[in-house]
């Protein structure tokens, strides 16, 4: 479209058109219908496995199966075999992975993929090619094959040869994990197609599928699960020393796994089902709502208006009075119908950008030389008038320590004391103040977690009493307890891998190379092929966010539910490795471009993309945007980290894409950080503000839009996170820590038994001996006085 000239007249309730695609995505994005869920659909799943540099080894497989294949079975094909044929066909092929010869373990293992891919060369459709991968993965798992790949996975992993080889090479290609992909593409494609559900499955599938969730889940033919072998290959690659491992395929079956949508520990849904089953377990009362229902039913707004914009308005209200405002008013301004300050919101913006990039910038810098832990485009339809809900979309909370705070409050107020945590006493208080308490406690909300803290501190104060806490064995607290004493460095590696991901991201000389898995051993020589493979490594890189971003979402809902002090472990690390700042740089680009993108591949006929938006680039954004939600959630020194990074301009941007759920979670990120931002920015940005009182829960004594929070204190935030810490290592050290036991163990105050026992000296004690009685015995001097009193 030309973009020069003078913009055309707009009629009727046609949207004018601005001189840059930044502005187009910000006043004609369409309202994206998204639905938020687990993963893309399965297909779309399968594709993302693959890049265009792995299209010739697709007929590899096919070559590698077909030839042995023929040779077995005469003149007939796999989809003509009866179930009997099928297994023993595949029983000789597993016994051709324990031959001693590399290169024919991996043609069997190419024929192995094939029929975990769908035999689509004896297939006419895309339905057949699934329905025939799902049918062959099944039977793989029920003949052992998932076990013997885990067995040769463990093997190329500590192959120190492949490693010193690719270490060695100045440039790592294909070629060099081609064992690897083919053994993690088998893995892969056995979880993702057993995982999923079909109405249509046979009743042994559904056995199978629990089986295998069980296996997965706890360790059967290892010490440890699954997951942790697949973290310890993020960890290593990240370290330098095996810069060969195909990371987006480890990434994509971490995800499946540990997260593993309806496996193992279970998706969004089954979390929200498993937060219901346990309230009632503890006697909590029934959450107030479904969350995930309610965002569902969530409307988008309109984003705020910048300043490009509006001058461009006003000049064509100058040039046409007759004709009606542009932009019509929407739900953003329901509470202010006539803003008076649009012109200053733009203003603020435009202010606080110019350094938001330079203060991330430093941060991630130095992360990636290692981390810092501290010592402590659719066809828009055309508007409608809405008719908007009565009444706001969630139940107002209250916590048990906004109660305390008010009643500490109005007994200072009206009696001149206070009663300490009493929140029953209202003796000397007026009749308003008992319709308040009342009130806030018919709104009071109980958390899982708040059940927890205090059950972990009454085990802290009476260890002995109430003897050691039954700690259930469930496939959360088994990944836990495996993760623990490695997780630092496990949050640290993908952080990493996010920031080289990221497409705000810099190239750098010391940088991890995550493109190892991507690049062809030939560089591409014409432009086509340059194109093919710039369009391959954007793809590449997308799909990794995509991985990491919901593989940390799931960890940290998961260990919230099964322990908060789990939670918090993973929460405080991922802060320390700059977790924060790294969100917020990934969300400083033009939004709207990343959720658009096209980066397609055609070597399966569905990607999951559809005409709006790219599904996997809109589900890493939303998941982020809750990452950073979960991490700065009641933390004023993290939400402080906001407000020092300038995040509310870089947040106000992503409030351009229409869709209802990512607006809620940017929403939420803003009112938690408006009592730092002063009242200006509060007066400059009053459609913003309205947009958080309408979509955003309230809490009920919450002055989130006035900055009067008692809570705001920066003086105590380094305590906050300090206490918070120590109470993380409280719960490790008596949970985890059994050799601390001993502490409680019966002492020996027998004088004859105690000095009676042997102890180990080392061989040259007794050349030093005369020497540390000197000096450790007498020459010091003796307290009598201090030994009387401690008799």
């Amino acid at each position: 479209k030309a973009t020069t000239g003078q913009p055309p007249v707009s009629r009727g309730r046609e949207k004018p058109r601005f001189p840059t695609k930044e502005l187009q995505g910000s006043v004609d994005c369409p309202n994206l219908e998204f639905e938020y869920r687990d993963a893309d659909s399965h297909s779309a799943e399968l594709a993302e496995l693959y890049s265009y540099t792995e299209e010739p080894e697709l007929s590899t497989n096919r070559r590698c199966f077909e030839e042995d294949f023929h040779a077995q079975v005469q003149g007939r094909r796999w989809l003509e075999l009866d179930g009997a044929q099928q297994k023993a066909y595949v029983m000789r092929l597993l016994d051709g992975l324990e031959v001693v010869n590399r290169d024919k373990r991996l043609k069997v293992a190419r024929a192995i993929l094939y029929l975990a891919q769908g035999v689509f060369g004896d297939c006419d459709n895309e339905g057949d090619v699934l329905h025939w991968s799902r049918h062959n993965s099944f039977l793989l798992y029920r003949l052992g094959t998932f076990t013997a790949f885990l067995e040769l996975l463990n093997m190329e992993i500590d192959n120190s040869q492949a490693c010193s080889s690719a270490l060695r090479k100045p440039a790592i290609s294909l070629a060099d994990s081609t064992e690897l992909r083919v053994l993690l593409s088998v893995m892969y494609l056995m979880v993702e197609n057993i995982r999923v559900e079909q109405e249509t499955d046979p009743p042994e599938w559904k056995s199978c599928r629990e089986t295998f969730r069980m296996e997965l889940s706890f360790p059967v033919h290892t010490e440890e699960p699954f997951a942790l072998l697949l973290f310890t290959m993020v960890t290593k690659f990240c370290s330098g020393h095996a810069p060969h491992f195909p990371m987006k395929k480890v990434l994509l079956l971490l995800w499946k796994v540990p997260g593993g949508m309806s496996f193992t520990l279970g998706g969004f849904e089954a979390l929200q089902a498993m937060k219901v089953r346990k309230r009632e377990e503890l006697g909590l009362p029934p959450l107030p709502e479904d969350s995930i229902q309610v965002m569902r039913s969530m409307r988008a707004a309109s984003p705020p208006t910048y300043s490009i914009e509006l001058t461009d308005q006003q000049q064509q209200k100058r040039g046409h009075r007759s004709r009606r405002p542009l932009v019509k008013q929407d739900s953003l301004d329901i509470y202010n119908e006539r803003d008076p300050f649009k012109n200053d919101e733009a203003g603020i913006d435009e202010e606080e950008n110019d350094d938001v990039d330079s203060g991330i910038e430093g941060e991630l810098d130095l992360m990636e030389r290692d981390a810092i832990i501290p010592t402590m485009p659719a066809q828009r339809p055309p508007i409608e008038r809405v008719s908007f809900p009565k009444g706001l979309p969630w139940a107002p909370k209250v916590r048990q320590k906004d109660i305390e705070h008010f009643l500490e409050a109005s007994r200072n107020k009206f009696i001149g004391f206070t009663l300490g945590q009493d929140t029953e006493t209202l003796i000397g208080l007026p009749r308003p103040i008992h319709e308040s308490v009342k009130t806030l406690k018919q709104h009071k909300y109980v958390s899982i977690s708040d059940v927890q803290i205090k059950n972990e501190e009454e085990l802290e104060k009476c260890p002995m009493s109430l003897g050691e806490e039954e700690v259930q064995e469930t496939p959360c607290e088994i990944l836990y307890r495996a993760m623990l004493y490695n997780l630092p460095q496990y949050m640290i590696a993908l952080l990493k891998i996010l920031l080289a991901a990221a497409p705000t991201s810099k190239a750098k000389t010391d940088s991890i190379n995550i493109l190892a898995d991507v690049l062809p051993e030939e560089m591409p020589i014409t432009v086509l092929q340059s194109m093919k493979l710039g369009i391959d490594v954007n793809r590449h890189k997308e799909i990794i966010v995509k991985s990491i971003s919901a593989l940390l979402l799931l960890l940290l809902k998961h260990f919230k539910l099964n322990h908060i002090y789990q939670f918090e472990y993973v929460s405080q690390h991922l802060v320390f490795a700059n977790c924060i700042p790294l969100i917020l740089k990934f969300f400083n680009q033009n939004i709207m471009s990343y959720i658009t993108a096209k980066n397609r591949t055609s070597l399966w006929r569905c990607s999951g993309d559809n005409n709006q938006f790219c599904w996997r680039n809109l589900f890493s954004c939303i998941n982020l945007l809750r990452i950073l939600n979960k991490l700065t959630k009641w933390k004023h020194s993290r939400t402080m980290m906001l407000v020092v990074f300038k995040s509310a301009p870089i947040l106000k941007r992503a409030l351009k894409v229409k869709q209802a759920m990512m607006q809620l979670y940017v929403l939420k990120l803003l009112k938690i950080q408006t009592k730092y931002l002063g009242r200006q920015w509060r007066k400059s940005n009053m459609k913003t503000m309205s947009a958080i009182y309408q979509k955003v829960r309230h809490r009920m004594n919450d002055d989130w839009a006035y900055g009067n929070d008692i809570d705001a204190r920066p003086w105590d935030f380094q305590a906050e996170e300090c206490t918070l810490r120590a109470n993380i290592e409280a719960f490790n050290s008596r949970r985890y820590d059994r050799p601390q036991d001993s502490e409680f163990a019966p002492v020996d105050n027998c004088l004859q038994s105690v000095l009676g026992q042997r102890l180990e000296l080392p061989e040259d004690f007794h050349y030093s001996y005369e020497l540390w009685l000197e000096r450790e015995v007498f020459s010091q001097p003796i307290r009598w006085e201090e030994l009387l009193h401690y008799q």
